[in-house]
């Protein structure tokens, strides 16, 4: 029995093996792969959806058919106390990992941009609950960056199961993140772009197969089991005339201001909450009592706002009404986001950029009657624009837009405003919202695109240690007794307490011009870059400035600035070496090629 055990352990081994060897052989290979990550990935995304309505329906006692955002009219006892006590229970949430001092979650961005794709499902799928627990007790947040978290956190999984390699196991990180968005919106494009942008960071050859794939899969599946749960579908939409697109351009402008005002206000509200009076499990509750003041007043402030969103597509509206809901939707967000609850803007930033869109037609239409814009057209503008400031993504969201409208025509309108906010936020802020708190907290990424191998590729991986030192005191008659000419490239100087004192070339310290003065002088004279060195943790973009800089062919290394002791050396020509061989394998893996 237990040889039949060995053999059997044996046969999966092998045949786990072989599956290895096929998704690292080849490509093609990767797209099954892709697509059992979909198909995954959209029966999460429905699952999700459905325990987020149900809450809203036993804690707000709405209709199941109703979208919380979208319902009426809310119980003021019931808009206080249900955010304010899910804010609870996330507070003893983060006081409880504190406490036991666990490291925060990773986001997809940041595992795909500086970890090689690795990414924790435990930590994923307690993001994801937290966010599930912030949504569905109605605080001001979309439950999409629960969705991409735990989509990445499951292929990032699979992927280090199967052992793939660093570019493979990033793409099938955004697999899951392309899968996590198509379910959501039903719009396979859509997340297809979205992984490409935001996750991967590079429009790939070789990506752009396993990540279609996966959105189709997600995106059909979810259809299958009960439909996308922030689908989007506007089936009749006006024209765009030329004279019209400068309108729609200065609206694109409008959004990026709005987009920008919004990541500046973020840490300013955050740091309300984190003051050190306020005890960190309370901070969510008193954000959940403000959120549930302003659905008081409106309702549609409540969670992501995907109901309210298709409400008031289609109805006329007050445009001091219209100012009001923008008002307290977007200090419902800040306040939900910087008191501690978890969940993303995407679809916020989608309905707050459809009303500024239906704002700004209706002032247009009483200042300008000439230039007034359809007011769908403005709102489909302002929507996808408000989330390219916001989310980042220009194509992401024109092909929104056109899954949305499957219109040619206002879609290359949108795509042209989505450029122009792209450009103006990139030119006057320079993040994301999500590289944006990324940056808030010591990390300086922009984007996806892996920069984790420039950071690993430290001075400590790159220096020999095989390094010649001697006294300050030593001649150099006896320096050129020890060290013959061609044995190194250099000597290190160091002091009675073995600290470093400079660095002596050989050829300089064979020049002929020493031999008469050889026995008389000592080599510290000679010695050069006495306060340039470098350190083991820095990288080797930092090196090569400190090289540049130094105008140096070779550092010494030391152990730190307080003690000095030299644990080594590295040659500028060695160091240029690994930095240009590692960018070949990144840009291989960009262009599809085997590395």
């Amino acid at each position: 029995m237990q040889v039949k055990q060995i053999i059997d352990q044996g046969g999966s081994n092998r045949a786990l093996t072989r599956l290895r060897v096929l998704l690292r052989s080849n490509e093609f290979y990767l797209i099954p792969l892709a697509l059992m990550i979909g198909i995954l990935t959209g029966a999460i995304v429905t699952l999700m959806s459905y325990a987020a309505q149900i809450a809203h329906v036993l804690i707000y006692g709405i209709p199941i058919d109703v979208r919380l955002s979208a319902n009426a009219y809310v119980k003021p006892w019931v808009a206080l106390s249900a955010p304010a006590i899910g804010g609870l229970a996330l507070g003893i949430m983060e006081w409880s990992r504190r406490h036991w001092k666990i490291s925060r979650a990773v986001d997809p961005i940041e595992a795909n941009a500086l970890r090689g794709g690795l990414l924790s499902l435990r930590d994923s799928v307690v993001v994801s609950s937290q966010t599930l627990v912030s949504n569905g007790c109605g605080a001001s947040v979309g439950l999409e960056a629960g969705y991409t978290q735990i989509g990445s956190g499951a292929a990032s999984l699979i992927g280090q199961f199967l052992h793939l390699r660093r570019n493979d196991l990033r793409l099938i990180v955004g697999c899951g993140s392309a899968g996590a968005i198509a379910a959501a919106f039903g719009a396979p494009i859509t997340g297809a772009f979205y992984a490409c942008e935001l996750i991967v960071g590079v429009y790939s050859v070789g990506s752009a197969a396993p990540i279609l794939a996966a959105s189709l899969a997600a995106a059909i599946t979810a259809q299958w089991l009960g439909g996308a749960p922030y689908s989007l579908e506007v089936l009749r939409v006006g024209g765009v005339g030329v004279e019209q697109y400068l309108a729609l351009i200065v609206l694109a402008l409008i959004a990026g201001a709005v987009g920008i005002a919004v990541m500046r206000s973020s840490p300013v509200v955050e740091r309300l909450f984190t003051q050190p009076w306020i005890p960190v499990w309370i901070r969510p509750a008193i954000g959940g009592l403000c959120v549930g003041g302003m659905a008081i007043v409106t309702p549609q402030v409540l969670a992501a706002g995907h109901g309210a969103m298709l409400l008031d597509l289609h109805q006329e509206m007050a445009i001091g009404l219209i100012a009001l809901i923008i008002a307290l939707k977007v200090i419902a967000c800040l306040i939900s986001l910087g008191s501690g609850f978890r969940g993303g803007l995407f679809f916020a930033s989608l309905f707050v950029g459809s009303l500024i869109g239906k704002f700004f037609a209706a002032v247009l239409l009483l200042v300008a009657p000439d230039l007034a814009v359809d007011p769908q057209v403005s709102m489909l503008t302002g929507m996808a624009t408000l989330g390219v400031a916001i989310v980042g993504g220009p194509l992401t969201m024109a092909f929104l837009v056109l899954e949305m409208t499957r219109s040619v025509d206002v879609t290359a309108v949108v795509l042209a405003a989505c450029i122009v906010t792209s450009v103006c936020v990139r030119f006057m802020f320079g993040h994301s919202f999500s590289t944006w708190r990324l940056h808030l907290s010591g990390e300086t990424i922009r984007s996806a695109n892996d920069v984790g191998w420039l950071r690993n590729l430290t001075v400590e991986r790159m220096m020999r240690t095989d390094v010649g030192k001697v006294p300050s005191t030593t001649t150099i008659a006896a320096c050129r007794r020890e060290f013959a000419l061609g044995s190194s490239q250099a000597v290190i100087v160091i002091n009675n307490s073995d600290a470093y004192c400079g660095l002596v070339l050989l050829p300089e310290l064979f020049s002929g011009e020493l031999d008469a003065i050889a026995d008389e002088i000592q080599v510290v004279e000679l010695a050069k870059y006495t306060d340039v060195v470098l350190l083991p943790e820095m990288n080797v973009k930092s090196a090569m400035k400190m090289f540049d800089d130094a105008e140096a062919e070779i550092l010494a290394v030391i152990e730190s600035e307080d003690s000095r002791k030299v644990v080594g050396f590295l040659s500028e020509s060695f160091a240029r070496r690994r930095y240009v061989e590692e960018i070949d394998k990144a840009t291989r893996g960009v262009l599809g090629a085997l590395t």
